[in-house]
């Protein structure tokens, strides 16, 4: 994604500011990297098992395309209170939406559990070293 020197946040600062621009990722967020980064570990038959995370959003998004991508199936878990647009975007990428639980936890232990009865692989959000490394890549592009 492109970056771009920001002439106000350079003044205020007094030093120069760029600014990554990565809204202009496919899914318009930095964690496309993370579950790209992830799912590109998996095995044929690991993608074939399917691919699960839990979301309110970004990242729900970003894993429901990488595995369209990559030929997997995908299970998104979104709590009952996450924006639509978030779930239609997760959906229009071919995952199946599940809304359930009050918040971003009830639906983190939805997904556990859906791994643990039925297989597939849980991509975390945020402790997931495969996503953690993608989403660095950001810093490559900086340096």
């Amino acid at each position: 994604t492109p970056i771009y020197l920001s002439e106000t946040f350079s003044r205020r600062c007094g030093r120069e500011v760029r600014l990554k621009a990565e809204n202009l990722q496919r899914t318009g967020s930095f964690k496309i990297r993370g579950a790209v980064n992830k799912l590109s570990t998996l095995s044929t038959e690991e993608r074939a098992a399917g691919v699960v995370a839990a979301s309110a959003g970004n990242h729900g998004q970003a894993v429901a395309w990488a595995a369209r991508e990559l030929g997997a199936p995908a299970t998104i878990y979104v709590p009952l209170d996450a924006p639509m647009a978030k779930v239609e975007a997760c959906r229009n990428y071919g995952a199946k939406t599940v809304m359930t639980g009050a918040d971003f936890e009830d639906a983190l232990s939805a997904a556990r559990q859906h791994v643990e009865e039925s297989g597939g692989t849980f991509i975390h959000p945020y402790e997931d070293q495969f996503v953690i490394a993608g989403q660095g890549t950001i810093g490559l592009e900086l340096a």
